[in-house]
């Protein structure tokens, strides 16, 4: 079955491809799709220069829903809406495939989602209810990121989780204080940002502070820093000062550059500091058995979305990244009608 692909050749600069899908496995129709941070830096041409010739061309986006075309299995029907799972593991690894370097992830080295079909493994594929919201669904594998850093700090943590801090308000900080709230409702969800605009939408929360006003006599058991670049340096040390001993903190914000820490602290209080990324099958199944069984969370993780953009061509794709990178929260989304 012939397939087109749409890749980015350089920054900025989108081509498409043709290549030849063989009908086995799950052929999926994309439908709608969501930019990503990640899928940004390649398109900007901000990632350093010996990263973009070695991954590009490469078709972009990792965060995505679709139609069911085929499946030579048929464990799924023709016209079924499910998600689908970027990170394709080797399966031979001893820690979880997320981490693995042996695995690969699409839009990272690996043909994303923006192409007229994909082609997957069964266990790639996690069906969603048709009454699911579209425009949430095509960003579900950002939620399973989070999803999945909750799951481990629920592992790890030993002290008591009264008080959970959420450094960032943006997406991801957004949706990790939304389900920490909805996994630990007895705790309370501090939210720590820099945009008093974006904190506003943080309503679920029981306290939100701008960074630089935070009362004296705030402290939290565990923290989530949710910043990302060289602003997480600023972050991690408001988080070692406000936490209590023995707390974790859990990262989530990516740099491209180092970023310092105070160890001295880290170890007078004894804490652990744990490092998140990706997601894997279990986590999607868990963020879709969460969306069915708390309808209302929709509501909340509308407040995201900023940019809906039909795309028809490769300039529709083009002036959809271009809105998305001015945007300064939320997530665009791209109703792919290729």
């Amino acid at each position: 079955m012939i397939n087109i692909v749409y890749r980015l050749k350089s920054p900025k600069f989108f081509e498409e491809a043709i290549d030849e899908i063989e009908l086995d496995g799950v052929i999926v129709r994309p439908t709608y799709l969501s930019i990503c941070q990640a899928d940004q830096r390649y398109y900007q041409g901000s990632r350093p220069v010996e990263v973009l010739e070695a991954k590009l061309p490469m078709a972009l986006i990792h965060e995505a829903i679709g139609e069911v075309v085929f499946d030579s299995e048929k464990n799924f029907k023709q016209g079924d809406k499910v998600v689908m799972i970027p990170n394709t593991p080797s399966g031979d690894d001893v820690c979880k495939a997320n981490y693995s370097y042996t695995s690969k992830f699409r839009g990272s080295g690996f043909d994303g989602f923006t192409s007229d079909l994909i082609k997957l493994t069964s266990d790639r594929v996690i069906k969603i209810p048709a009454d699911f919201n579209p425009h949430v669904s095509a960003f579900i594998e950002l939620i399973s990121v989070a999803y999945q850093g909750i799951s481990k700090f629920d592992e790890l943590a030993i002290t008591p989780k009264d008080k959970l801090g959420v450094w960032g308000d943006g997406n991801l900080g957004f949706i990790t204080a939304l389900f920490l709230k909805e996994r630990f409702p007895e705790s309370e969800v501090i939210v720590f940002g820099k945009h008093q605009e974006n904190l506003n939408l943080f309503s679920f929360a029981d306290e939100v502070y701008q960074i630089h006003n935070v009362s004296e006599n705030v402290v939290v058991d565990h923290a989530f820093e949710c910043v990302g670049s060289s602003a997480s340096q600023s972050a991690i040390e408001q988080i070692i000062d406000l936490i209590n001993p023995q707390g974790t903190i859990n990262l989530f914000g990516v740099s491209e550059y180092p970023i310092p820490i105070n160890t001295r602290m880290v170890l007078e209080k004894g804490l652990t500091i744990q490092g998140n990324s990706r997601s894997e099958r279990e986590d999607f199944i868990g963020v879709v058995e969460t969306l069915k069984e708390n309808p209302n969370l929709f509501e909340h993780l509308e407040k995201l979305i900023t940019n809906i953009c039909e795309i028809q061509s490769l300039n529709d794709l083009k002036e959809a990244f271009d809105k998305d990178y001015i945007s300064n929260f939320g997530k665009t989304i791209l109703k792919w009608d290729k």
